[in-house]
């Protein structure tokens, strides 16, 4: 039997509790969920990891009901494609480089979709490139923090930004996050940067604009040095939060002397824009 024909496409009605089956897929090791209808989507490599999937869902909501069925034999090299495509974002635009042709560069964001995470496919993503767009001013400096695909970086340049630091710590996404920097043409103003955000961060600070995409455990770890990263006047964007996450968050963001000034919300994720007291 093929790779291809072991996966498995695992689907979950989530009964009563969609969040809280969300954040028990992943936990369970589900590496992206997609929200179709009344149900939640995923895809994995065999049924042992489906039955893992199957019994978190479960735990999480005892009304759910789980659907397993092999992913057809095709090949994926091409058909993966299939499913990506231009993300219309207010002012700008994030597009896999075959749909980018006929789009106007200067707005249009254009990323190989590799491993790196960042292809404008999340919600996350989204969020965070929503909220940019009214908080990035002309020749500021910015930090990106868990960069990816560096889909943020080149969003804060296209904005405006005269100087952006695109920060990652798997060695596997430098390249890419590299490659799609030059592709947009803001290699002048972007420079990827491999290592941990919280050593690396005061090292490029004063900032006035900081983008953290990470899973919301980490980001508030690194709120105090997010705190003495940022200029006078400076703003930070926090996503990869789920929503049963933020009445959490809110408080933590309280407790540390953090206002704030901007939400957003698509399926069950929740970005934020901060800014100190």
């Amino acid at each position: 039997m093929s790779d291809r024909a072991r996966w498995v496409t695992v689907r979950v009605h989530p009964g009563g509790n969609p969040e809280a089956v969300a954040a028990a897929l992943f936990d369970a090791g589900a590496q992206g969920v997609q929200e179709l209808g009344d149900s939640l989507v995923t895809h994995v490599p065999d049924m042992a990891a489906a039955n893992a999937l199957l019994c978190a869902a479960l735990a999480a909501s005892p009304d759910a009901r789980v659907e397993t069925e092999p992913l057809p034999d095709v090949d994926w090299s091409v058909e993966w494609k299939r499913g990506i495509g231009v993300q219309h974002l207010d002012r700008l635009k994030i597009a896999p480089p075959w749909l980018a042709a006929d789009l106007d560069p200067a707005t249009t964001i254009v990323i190989e979709p590799e491993m790196a995470f960042g292809t404008g496919e999340h919600a996350t993503t989204r969020g965070v490139v929503r909220l940019l767009q009214s908080v990035v001013h002309e020749d500021d400096r910015v930090a990106d923090l868990g960069a990816g695909s560096a889909v943020l970086s080149i969003a804060a340049a296209k904005l405006g930004a005269a100087h952006v630091a695109a920060i990652e710590i798997d060695h596997d996404a430098i390249a890419n996050a590299e490659a799609n920097v030059a592709r947009n043409g803001v290699a002048d103003r972007v420079v990827v940067i491999e290592g941990d955000a919280s050593v690396l961060l005061p090292l490029v600070a004063p900032v006035r604009v900081i983008t953290a995409n990470i899973i919301s455990s980490v980001l508030l770890g690194l709120l105090p040095a997010i705190r003495d990263a940022l200029a006078a006047g400076g703003a930070a964007i926090l996503s990869g939060i789920l929503l049963n996450e933020r009445d959490e968050m809110l408080r933590a963001l309280d407790a540390a002397g953090w206002r704030v000034v901007a939400e957003d919300r698509e399926d069950v994720w929740w970005s934020t824009t901060i800014t100190r007291r």
